[in-house]
């Protein structure tokens, strides 16, 4: 189904929606996945992609994850999935798919949509062999870093969680949850307001942001406010980010019951929730790339590879590629692997036309089959 891209009507109900919560997976009713004919290779030849692209499953890396999460590349390529609900980190072989259990992060306390979530590698790992985790306790989310020691034996290789930014509020929802390492080495999240609206138009709440702060948690040089981490605000709950090769900043978040959105993020910004959702009136607000109905996306992780962002949708089970041009999208959004593998959760794009894309069914939210949940490797165009 193609996205909506039209004005907005707005409509802000109370509470939460089914497209601003993950809503229920519909992965009982999907169809068997089945790869179709590879893609081709190579980089698009002109500097802008073409309107259409393609996106095909080429293997299964690995299978019965539990409630997976985050997702993050290691030096060697190796991939460290979170669990959610389990508090655990697996290293899965990304040669062999083989998952190994370095170990489990203390303090985690999951319930809705809270537990362990984001993951990022140190970008000086090879040096300090650091892991950051963002994650819900019973007080906060926070964002913690954990020396990661492949001598030691499986499931006892993290060390003690050393803190790096505390406070950010927490809910039975919208605790935002993606962290990530920009291309100036800063460290970024995306936070969510937990269902209290107000907290994305307060400056002095971590909640409903993006942050950008120092590796040890330090609000970042040249933040538009220099004691705070706060990078942008009017957020209702980020769940992705990525970088094009422009090192311009990209973000996507769930509506509540109209317009679910994929942002270019600048620094001192107002994305306008609760004001605003979606496209249309927004005086004094930015307003979106691309827009999409609730029932189409409830967006998770992004990457950009091939010209394009590339978006795993939860409620609309399917991946999302969105071709830009610069600072817009250079064609309507293309859907695909539409109800094949379910809710999706998190992409990743470690080079070239490749990406890491991760399932979320066995997350209180979907509906899990055999095999449930999978990581698997895509080729795109």
């Amino acid at each position: 189904m193609t996205a909506v891209l039209a004005t907005a009507v707005l409509m802000l109900a109370a509470g939460c929606s089914s497209g601003g919560a993950e809503a229920p997976g519909q992965g009982g009713g999907r169809t068997s996945p089945a790869a179709s004919s590879p893609a081709p290779s190579g980089a698009p030849s002109a500097s802008v992609p073409p309107a259409k692209g393609t996106a095909t499953v080429v293997a299964t890396l690995t299978e019965e994850l539990k409630s997976p999460w985050g997702l993050a590349a290691l030096p060697d390529g190796d991939l460290l999935v979170s669990s959610r609900d389990e508090g655990t980190i697996t290293r899965v072989d990304a040669e062999s798919g083989k998952k190994t259990e370095i170990g489990s992060v203390p303090g985690v306390a999951p319930g809705g949509e809270g537990g362990l979530l984001g993951l990022a590698v140190s970008p000086a790992y090879a040096s300090d062999h650091q892991v950051y985790a963002y994650f819900t306790t019973d007080s906060d989310n926070r964002i913690a870093r954990l020396l990661y020691d492949e001598r030691k034996p499986a499931g006892q290789q993290l060390g003690a969680p050393d803190t790096v930014l505390r406070g950010i509020p927490k809910g039975t929802i919208h605790n935002g949850g993606r962290i990530a390492f920009g291309p100036d080495r800063m460290l970024y999240a995306g936070t969510g307001e937990t269902g209290e609206t107000g907290l994305a138009q307060d400056k002095a709440s971590l909640g409903g942001k993006i942050l950008r702060m120092t590796p040890d948690g330090e609000p970042a040089p040249g933040n538009p406010e220099p004691d705070s981490p706060v990078y942008s605000l009017g957020h209702r709950n980020v769940q992705g980010l990525a970088w094009d090769t422009e090192k311009r900043l990209w973000a996507v978040e769930f509506g509540q019951n109209t317009w679910d959105e994929l942002n270019l993020i600048e620094p001192g910004k107002n994305y306008g929730w609760p004001e605003t959702e979606g496209k249309g009136e927004r005086r004094g607000f930015t307003e979106p790339v691309a827009q999409w109905r609730t029932s189409e996306a409830s967006p998770s992780g992004i990457a950009y590879a091939q010209g394009s962002i590339w978006m795993a949708a939860l409620r609309g089970e399917r991946l999302w590629r969105i071709p830009l041009d610069g600072t817009k999208a250079a064609a309507d959004p293309q859907s695909f692997l539409e109800e094949e593998y379910g809710r999706l959760r998190t992409v990743l794009a470690p080079g070239g036309d490749r990406l890491w894309l991760l399932t979320s069914e066995t997350d209180t939210r979907g509906t899990p089959e055999d095999g449930d949940d999978r990581l698997l490797r895509l080729k795109v165009s």
